[in-house]
């Protein structure tokens, strides 16, 4: 018989990026006691990563549990990047209502509308926060009702419309259910969550059903499997058949070797769990998303959602340079290999692909930000490889024609910025559905483009609007091919020979552009060391010195002034390079090259 466990909630915390998920996450955490008074507690303490603590972004979903008033409330903490939405699309499946943020100045952004619909479409309660009321500019009231219009939108129901506001600067550690309210801590969101979320629901005599929503990996006990208890009770030493909804196949049994609930930032490890306890499970191999572990007397697999497919793909090779092996720890096929598929332990919306070449593997993932955090992941971890540009994956309809993915870009500039935006935007085939003012000045613009029109395009964009526009994108299906894009209108510079730069060959070579690199810098021949002023490819010879004469010193240098050179970041080099182009990418640095390094074969290439 069906029954609610009163003494749970689950949670998940849902919103744009940078609207607050994670600090809120953090206050929540204090001020139910999970930390001692004297306690040095790191900011954003869920964002466990080294890239999620530079970047100020959240990759991975986390689980956490704080108690209230004797209520276990166990939180998800997820991405508000649309790249990573293969992570909120599954991590629903676990909880029973969320909290949607919503920041009290930029109010309903694009990627606020991606994860509300997926809440609203199963069916769960949502409790809206509006977050930064602290904030100067706050406008919580226009905020409130632009929230509702998406909720209409999204065709919510009248239970959904009628849902509770909490008002909360998760900052200063205070929510409030009236504007007027003063000020004091996080009370009023802990008793909304225990009246509005409803309590998890489920049979607790039934045969035991636990659906996967996430996978953890860990070097000592291989994957750990993380989901809800729907029905019955798991326990450890349990024997169990593991089947999958998508694939009617799949029966395999296993056994249960270790369990583990959320208590704060900790996984205590328990005897058994039963119905709406959200726990961790290790010691089954080949666990994925998707998988439902069951009781062998009656093995039902519970329904889970396909993942959204990739969008974008690169080419991984193994770095066959000049310079090959000298700053990395692992250079070969086999550990590139290895390390890929790896991933797949834990990134469900990544793809990896042998390709006829031995050395090179196909990438494919949600966006170009997906794949550079994976690349940069890679490179600190001591591994050395070269990528090419990304490219998206096209599909054919019926008719055989050819589609590509398109993708609903939401730009935010000062009003005088919005000329440049619409004319480079057009070039690359975007077309503008919407243009009104926001206030202060800046104007909000909708546009639909390829996803091809925008890779590469957010370098030039911070530049044209001098670092003032925000840009958000979200996928927005696919549609027929919209013909051919140029991507880059001006040629490479490319180092003549192998060597190391000197002042002297530098210097007459700023004239034709913009370098990459400064002096004393190693080069090979074949290398991009800057950016062409104008559209062809021009080899510089950056290693050439003075010659010495019986009146002249080779110090006569010293006099010469170089330009400070422009040093990319990884996200740039990417945007950088062109279909022609790899970069090279090590532990220590990123270089650009040629894919065809000497300049006879280059230009035959070319003229094919």
């Amino acid at each position: 018989m069906k029954t609610k466990r009163e003494d749970v909630r689950n949670i998940a915390i849902i919103a744009h990026v940078d609207h607050g998920k994670t600090t809120l996450v953090d206050e929540l955490l204090k001020q139910s006691g999970v930390f001692r008074e004297n306690q040095e507690v790191a900011e954003r303490v869920m964002d466990s990563n080294d890239i999620e603590r530079e970047r100020g972004i959240t990759i991975l979903s986390k689980n956490t549990a704080v108690f209230y008033k004797g209520t276990k409330i166990n939180i998800v903490d997820t991405p508000g990047h649309a790249d990573f939405g293969g992570e909120v699309e599954r991590v629903l499946k676990m909880v029973n209502g969320v909290i949607l943020v919503v920041d009290a100045f930029e109010g309903a952004m694009p990627q606020t509308k991606f994860v509300l619909r997926k809440a609203l479409e199963l069916d769960l309660p949502v409790i809206v926060c509006i977050n930064k009321i602290d904030r100067p500019e706050a406008r919580p009231a226009e905020v409130i009702d632009e929230v509702l219009e998406l909720f209409i939108d999204l065709d919510a129901s009248e239970e959904q419309l009628d849902c509770p506001f909490i008002y909360a600067s998760a900052k200063d550690g205070y929510a409030m259910l009236d504007m007027d309210d003063k000020p004091e801590n996080m009370i009023p969101l802990f008793e909304t969550i225990l009246d509005y979320i409803p309590a998890p629901e489920g049979d607790p005599d039934a045969h035991t059903q636990v659906l996967i929503s996430t996978i953890d990996y860990n070097e000592y006990v291989g994957r750990i499997g993380i989901g809800k208890v729907d029905n019955g009770t798991i326990r450890t030493n349990q024997d169990v058949v593991v089947v999958n909804h998508h694939d009617p196949e799949r029966q395999e049994k296993v056994r249960i070797s270790r369990l583990y609930e959320f208590d704060g930032l900790n996984r205590v490890e328990v005897k058994e769990a039963t119905i709406g306890s959200i726990v961790a499970i290790s010691g089954i191999a080949d666990l994925s998303i998707g998988d439902t572990i069951c009781s062998p007397e009656n093995p039902q697999a519970i329904p889970f959602q396909k993942i959204s497919e990739p969008t974008i793909a690169m080419q991984f090779k193994v770095n066959d340079s000049p310079f090959a092996g000298r700053e990395g720890k692992y250079v070969t096929s086999r550990h590139l290999r290895d390390r890929l598929f790896r991933e797949l332990n834990t990134d469900v919306s990544l793809r990896v692909e042998e390709t006829e070449d031995m050395d090179t593997f196909k990438v494919s993932g949600r966006g170009e930000l997906h794949l550079s955090v994976l690349i940069e992941n890679m490179r600190r971890e001591g591994y050395e490889f070269a990528v090419s540009k990304a490219e998206v994956l096209y599909k054919k309809d019926e008719n055989g024609k050819l589609l590509e993915p398109m993708e609903m870009a939401y730009i935010d500039v000062p009003d005088e910025f919005t000329g440049v935006v619409i004319e480079k935007l057009g070039q690359r085939k975007g077309e503008l559905r919407s243009m009104g003012p926001i206030g202060g000045n800046y104007t909000r613009m909708e546009f639909s483009i390829p996803s091809r029109g925008l890779i590469g395009y957010r370098g030039d964009f911070l530049t044209d609007t001098k670092g003032n526009g925000i840009m958000n994108t979200a996928f927005d299906g696919y549609a027929p091919y919209k013909g051919d894009i140029q991507y880059r209108k001006q040629g490479s510079l490319i180092a003549y020979e192998t060597g190391e730069s000197v002042t002297y060959g530098l210097y007459s070579a700023q004239e034709r552009g913009t370098l990459f690199i400064g002096p004393g810098e190693k080069v090979y021949a074949g290398m991009v060391i800057g950016e062409n002023g104008k559209t062809d490819d021009i080899e510089v010879n950056v290693c050439k010195t003075k010659h010495l004469t019986n009146t002249r010193s080779s110090s006569a240098d010293e006099a010469l002034r170089l330009t400070p050179p422009r040093i990319l970041s990884l996200e740039q080099a990417l945007d950088f390079i062109d279909t022609d182009e790899l970069l090279e990418v090590t532990p220590e640095s990123l270089r650009i090259r040629k894919k065809i390094l000497d300049p006879k074969l280059r230009k035959r290439s070319n003229n094919k």
